[in-house]
């Protein structure tokens, strides 16, 4: 069995930085098979939840005010304006899929929330505290650094010493996970080492220093791990606005068209009838309800040139006829990229 106590560090990056959720879903996998279990100090259940909210924040904030320094920075310099086109409108496709990325960072602090309420946390004894506030008074790791408060870190340190020697046995391995490698690592070093202020309670074998959740977790299972990072690299990616646009245009003028054909075949059974537009002013003045079965020759003709327009634009084979279940599909695809940008369901005017 591995014990892992994983810093808050760690736990914070797996929601900021989206190409590292994976990990929390092998994680996951090998809590649930008895492979690992963790160890879950109060200090790192108390310091996520007092930065889940910054983190949720920070993940589009930071990129919304990057992304929007760099808009204005193209903006103003000179060059080839097709180019500065072609780079703005990849921004407003970055500008477009911020909003998602942010809600991804919560979704994984939720996750990593409920994790947490399943866990028994571990609260730091009296002693650890002692031995924590002899390391901040002697200047040893993670307290060797001036005008710098890390008691917490020490005391997160000493909690992980005092469960390996209670839970000391056969079959028991140990693994302490941070980010903080300026405080706990080797200094002026290889930072994959612990600070030799800590090394001698770390080994290659039942108490394992790791800076990274990855290497930690091929510890557990090289096999499985590597295979089960492979399957999950697989990152799909909001699509872009610019991308939406072009759909929503293309599927639009489907509609419009697929409309259009269906007034022909009314005009060629006699239902609707095309009229000058002298005959259909005079009709209109008789009876306003002329109009709705009546069209005036030159709406006709610019109608035809329309249609004409959208068989090149979307080319043979695309624009019908339909069947009901293709009918359906293209106008579900038009109310769902309309929902996304703004308009409520179900809005297929053209």
């Amino acid at each position: 069995m591995f014990h892992l106590l994983i810093d808050t560090s760690v736990w914070l990056d797996l929601a900021a930085d989206q190409r590292q959720s994976s990990l929390l879903d092998v994680l996951i996998e090998f809590l649930a098979e008895g492979q690992a279990t963790l160890v879950l100090p109060s200090t790192v259940v108390n310091e996520f939840h007092k930065n889940r909210e910054r983190v949720a924040k920070a993940s589009a904030k930071s990129l919304a005010s990057h992304f929007g320094q760099v808009r204005d920075a193209i903006k103003k310099v000179g060059g080839d304006k097709r180019q500065k086109e072609k780079v703005l409108n990849f921004l407003a496709d970055v500008d477009h899929r911020i909003p998602l990325i942010g809600g991804a960072a919560q979704a994984t602090l939720v996750r990593i929330d409920e994790l947490f309420k399943k866990t028994t946390v571990v609260e730091p004894s009296d002693q650890a505290k002692a031995r924590a506030a002899d390391r901040a008074i002697s200047r040893q790791a993670p307290c060797h650094h001036e005008n710098k408060n890390s008691m917490a870190d020490a005391v997160l340190i000493e909690t992980y010493f005092e469960y390996l020697r209670s839970h000391a046995g056969a079959g028991n391995r140990f693994a302490f996970v941070t980010h903080n490698k300026n405080d706990f690592s080797l200094a002026n070093g290889n930072q994959k080492l612990p600070h030799a202020d800590i090394a001698n309670s770390f080994s290659k074998i039942k108490s394992m220093y790791f800076v990274n959740l990855a290497d930690c977790l091929r510890r557990i299972d090289p096999m499985r791990v590597t295979h089960m990072m492979w399957e999950l690299e697989w990152d799909q990616q909001p699509r872009g606005l610019t991308e939406i646009l072009n759909w929503t245009d293309r599927l639009t003028t489907q509609v419009w068209h697929n409309r259009h054909m269906n007034w022909v075949s009314r005009v060629k059974q006699g239902r609707d009838t095309i009229v000058s537009r002298e005959d259909w002013e005079e009709g209109y003045k008789k009876n306003p309800s002329y109009n709705q079965n009546h069209t005036p020759i030159d709406i006709w003709e610019g109608a035809r040139r329309a249609a004409r327009a959208a068989e090149k634009q979307l080319g043979k084979g695309n624009f019908g006829p339909y069947d009901d279940f293709e009918w359906g599909m293209i106008n579900g695809k038009l109310s769902a990229l309309r929902w996304v940008l703004g308009d409520e369901w179900d809005m297929l005017d053209t």
